[in-house]
């Protein structure tokens, strides 16, 4: 057999074997040894978190199994993306960069696209672990330039790191600025021939919501988060659901159609309920009270 045709599962079984160790004694405290046979016979594949776990108790690189599993199914790429995305849903900024600074010299990430994934996440890290917005927003920029130096006709990538400027902005804010770069950011998306990622576009209409919200634009803000639900509904997407109806309450409420705001609201507590996101539903009844006290 030649190394080109070694496989994911019969490296990580060698191994094992090689530094003699149990199959118990390799997956304890990793997954359980059931999953470790399917990961050996490659049934199935192991998180990318597990496969750093698997790689420093078998004390190798995890780009080992890699470098001789030319012909394995397993995209390490891929999979590094993906824990880059779940840790950014769960917030974990942390963990976020501390894959990029473990992976930034990796060659297999010296492709433009790959290095640009990583940049653009970089760039919100170094935002939200430090609060240093003049190098975030810069390396956000930099990360579209590597793509596209004039910045004119974005992909839908270089959208959603315009959008993530945008958001900073807006953490910051500095609300007429992130205004104006959500709508180039809607003005771009508008125009593409397809988007591959529905969400996309509700990130950027939450955000012109919220903006114009902040900026007492109420009437214009509801615009946005309307169609936000509308799209949601459309593309049968959960994701921003009750964020959009809170949206659209509170501007019901703020342009003085309380009964209006309250139904949305509560309809945005009903998605929370659904979602198991019991903070946020806390978080709406109290905003709800405030919002009521005002009225």
């Amino acid at each position: 057999m030649s190394i080109a045709e070694i496989s994911f599962g019969e490296i990580l079984q060698a191994l094992r074997e090689y530094k003699k160790l149990s199959p118990e004694e390799l997956a304890k405290g990793i997954c359980t040894v059931e999953d470790l046979y399917s990961f050996e016979k490659e049934k199935k594949y192991p998180a990318l978190d597990q496969l750093y776990e698997l790689a420093e108790k078998l004390n190798v690189e995890v780009n080992y199994f890699f470098h001789y599993a030319s012909s394995s199914t397993f995209n390490y790429v891929t999979a590094v993306f993906e824990l880059i995305k779940k840790y950014k849903r769960e917030r974990n900024y942390q963990a976020i960069y501390d894959i990029i600074k473990r992976e930034r010299q990796n060659p297999i990430f010296k492709h433009i696209s790959h290095k640009q994934f990583l940049m653009w996440h970089e760039g919100i890290c170094i935002y939200y672990l430090s609060k240093d917005v003049y190098n975030s927003v810069n390396t956000l920029y930099t990360a579209i330039d590597l793509t596209n130096p004039d910045r004119t006709n974005l992909s839908e990538r270089e959208i959603e790191i315009l959008t993530s400027i945008a958001i900073i902005r807006f953490e910051e804010e500095e609300f007429a600025v992130a205004n104006d770069i959500f709508e180039e950011a809607l003005k771009n998306l508008e125009s593409l021939p397809h988007i591959l990622d529905p969400k996309a576009k509700l990130r950027i209409l939450y955000g012109l919501s919220q903006t114009l919200s902040a900026r007492e634009q109420y009437e214009s803000s509801l615009q946005y988060s309307n169609q936000g639900i509308k799209d949601c509904i459309n593309n049968e997407l959960l994701y921003l659901f009750g964020e959009f109806y809170y949206q659209s309450g509170e501007n019901y409420i703020k342009i003085d159609d309380v009964d209006k705001g309250i139904e949305y609201i509560n309809k945005s507590k009903e998605v929370f309920l659904l979602q198991n996101n019991e903070r946020f539903v806390k978080l709406v009844e109290v905003e709800l009270e405030k919002l009521l006290e005002k009225c």
